[in-house]
């Protein structure tokens, strides 16, 4: 899942964004929230989930989130703020927020609303995606091939665990690898232009050594398909 957090408190932010980072989250953070808009609009990045601090400069959470809902966007947001007050958060909610989580709070809570936003949303991950032969488990970072016997549970780093889980959430779609690449990695980070090449065939090596052919295709000058094609 990729995550726009928009927060303007260094220290606040960062924390949440090594908390996210540590459960698997794809964490794009900004401090501003005209930053905030233009990540929103660019062609790269699809995001799952938008985490907005109400009293952001440039552009307040509050203003954004009226602007992300003026584009009839149907992106779960949860509203950080240390306005409290019953009035603040019926703004919060009329304005189009999911959710509304008031400063101070403890990671915990943070992480139990994102998981509720997750629950009440069909666009967010399930806890098992099947795709075709393959199932994909997120509570344990496993893939598995159920058509074969004994089925095999393939463990799978962070990253590999990513591009899997976005492949499969576009079956049969041929994704460029650029597109994968500012998709799944952190966009501050700039990685380099071949990552994606060389994830692909550690990925394949991995599964070749547990006796799983890989269902990526590298469909040349295109991009990779997850193949459903038993």
């Amino acid at each position: 899942m990729r995550i726009l957090l928009v927060e303007d408190e260094a220290e606040l932010g960062l924390a949440i964004k090594q908390v996210l980072v540590n459960e698997k989250y794809i964490v794009d953070w900004v401090t501003d929230g005209i930053q905030a808009w233009h990540y929103l609009e660019s062609q790269w990045t699809d995001y799952t989930v938008a985490i907005l601090d109400w009293l952001v400069p440039k552009l307040s959470g509050l203003e954004l989130c009226q602007r992300i809902r003026s584009y009839q966007n149907s992106l779960p947001i949860l509203m950080l703020t240390a306005l409290g007050q019953p009035e603040n958060r019926i703004a919060g909610l009329d304005a189009g927020a999911d959710d509304y989580l008031v400063k101070p709070f403890v990671m915990a809570e943070l992480l139990a609303r994102l998981r509720a936003l997750q629950r009440r949303s069909p666009t967010l991950q399930p806890q098992i995606l099947t795709v075709g032969a393959f199932m994909l488990d997120y509570a344990n970072n496993t893939i598995c091939n159920r058509l074969t016997q004994p089925a095999k549970r393939i463990p799978l780093t962070v990253k590999e665990f990513q591009i899997f889980a976005y492949l499969m959430q576009n079956p049969d779609r041929i994704i460029p690898g650029s597109k994968i690449r500012y998709q799944l990695w952190d966009l501050e980070e700039d990685p380099i232009s071949n990552v994606v090449a060389a994830q692909m065939r550690l990925l394949r090596r991995k599964l070749a050594n547990y006796g799983c052919e890989c269902p990526i295709e590298t469909i040349r000058g295109q991009g990779y398909r997850f193949n459903t094609s038993p």
